[in-house]
């Protein structure tokens, strides 16, 4: 099975598992910046081609615009062109995402990414505005965030009309009108990416043929290799081998996602010799008693490597 080809070179290269990188924080509540360039080197030597920046994993809404910058910029100096990279600008204000969006272009990101609207502006009208501002700022490609939102494939296709809009990140589970969107498009002679936001639902993701080029994911920091292999071999047409591998990493996904507190997520990091410390408010962080127990349930999954 074969993942969609593409002529244009804002393409090349983008095929594969992404992770949605964690954003690390030190002890003292400042970014971990040197923590950010493991994470590059863990996710490259397991098979990811790339990072998703300061996105919802990344605690984008939760981080200032100038921590924001110093994510995407360190994250570009630890890539140094061996990976490509996603930042996600979004925004309550679009200003503000305009900003980021033109900070990555500087140091040297590949695409730019956003939400739509949050809080203000939620309608199909607010969100084209939304992204025809950002996607005017920079000459860099522009891949959509839909998180938990409808695909409406004859209202969405308007959005690549847009310059620069090239892709979307789909974190749904409606892969049959994504599958229609992306027919429009090649109807309408236009190239686009689509990648799956779904951890949980990557292979079936994969399953739909010419539609999605990849994946990126929260769990993907955790255990990358499961999901560079279940890309791989979805490519090659092993399905039963990507099965095999996405029922494995499956158990990951269910223990990460078990608490509606995300430092857990955070937790299986440190499990693994990567403390990108807890998540920042309104989460909490784990006490040492939370922190062993769960280390005990993560040691009982038998998929984890610990440090």
């Amino acid at each position: 099975m074969n993942a969609p080809t593409f002529t244009s070179p804002e393409f090349a290269g983008m095929r594969g598992a992404y992770a949605a990188m964690f954003t690390p924080i030190a002890p003292d509540g400042s970014v971990n910046e040197e923590m950010i360039e493991r994470l590059v080197e863990h996710g490259l030597s397991n098979g990811l081609v790339g990072f998703y920046l300061t996105g919802s994993t990344g605690e984008g809404f939760l981080l200032s615009l100038d921590e924001r910058k110093k994510v995407v910029e360190r994250a570009a100096k630890a890539v140094a062109g061996r990976a490509k990279l996603i930042a996600h600008v979004g925004c309550v204000a679009t200003d503000d995402a305009v900003e980021l969006a033109r900070h990555a272009a500087k140091v040297g990101i590949d695409w730019v990414s956003s939400v739509a609207p949050v809080y203000f502006g939620q309608t199909f009208e607010a969100a084209y505005r939304h992204y025809e501002r950002i996607s005017n700022a920079t000459d860099l490609p522009f891949m959509i965030y839909s998180i938990k939102a409808a695909v409406v494939p004859s209202r969405d296709i308007k959005f690549f009309d847009l310059p620069n809009i090239k892709g979307m990140k789909y974190t749904g589970t409606d892969y049959f009108a994504v599958q229609c969107l992306r027919r429009k498009l090649v109807e309408k002679g236009k190239e686009a990416i689509f990648f799956a936001g779904r951890d949980e639902q990557l292979v079936c993701a994969l399953a739909f043929r010419n539609v999605f080029s990849g994946g990126i994911g929260t769990t993907y920091n955790i255990i990358p290799r499961h999901f560079a292999e279940i890309c791989r071999r979805s490519f090659e047409g092993d399905a039963v081998g990507a099965a095999k591998m996405q029922d494995e990493a499956n158990r990951v996904v269910e223990l990460m996602i078990e608490s509606e507190n995300w430092s857990y997520r955070k937790a299986m990091m440190k499990y693994i010799g990567l403390d990108c410390g807890p998540y920042r408010h309104p989460y909490a962080p784990l006490t040492d008693e939370e922190y062993a127990a769960f280390a005990k349930r993560i040691d009982a999954l038998g998929i984890l490597k610990k440090a």
